[in-house]
This record gives C-alpha cells, sequence and structure tokens, in this order.
C-alpha cells in the first residue's frame, strides 16, 4: 500500500512539474484560473511567465530540467529515508 501511495506522489509531482513547463497542453479549467487563481492558468508555462522581463528569460528551459532534476533528487533521498530499514533489520512497512 504505501508503494501505491508513494507512486501517487511522484505522479502527481510530475503533473506539477509538467504544468510549470512550456509543454503543458492542456486546458482543464476556466481562463479564469485555477480555483478561481488568475495565476494559475490553464495554459501552464508559468515558469516562462514568472522569468519574463529577466535575463533568464532565454534560459527557461534548462532552468526547468535543472529544476526537475534537483526536485526529483529530492524526492528520491526522502522516499530513500522513509523506505529505510531500521537498524534491527525490521521493515518500516
Amino acid at each position: 500500500m504505501r508503494k501505491v501511495v508513494f507512486l501517487a506522489l511522484t505522479a502527481l509531482l510530475a503533473a506539477i512539474l509538467f504544468y510549470l513547463s512550456r509543454f503543458w497542453f492542456l486546458s482543464l479549467w476556466p481562463r479564469s484560473g485555477l480555483f478561481g487563481f488568475e495565476a494559475l492558468r490553464p495554459q501552464g508555462g508559468l515558469l516562462a511567465r514568472w522569468l519574463r522581463g529577466t535575463d533568464a528569460a532565454p534560459f527557461e528551459l534548462i532552468l526547468w530540467a535543472i529544476g526537475c532534476f534537483l526536485i526529483l533528487t529530492w524526492a528520491q533521498k526522502l522516499y530513500d529515508r522513509l523506505t529505510a530499514k531500521s537498524e534491527t533489520g525490521e521493515d518500516h512497512d
């Protein structure tokens, strides 16, 4: 059961990272934004919007890739800590 929960959390994290990128193509909520928040527009691409007007704007894709790598690495380390066997050799499941 624990693996299913972690798999669902990983899928949610991947969807959030995908939504932040320029590759989001789904329009699942109205133009007014998710839950009425205009900042959460249905077209995604939030990172490009946040970087617009800065010197980092041309590097949006590489910044997104580095950010995804770091976030997924931290998620893996957290998973490893939560599922590690105790010193007595018993599993936490």
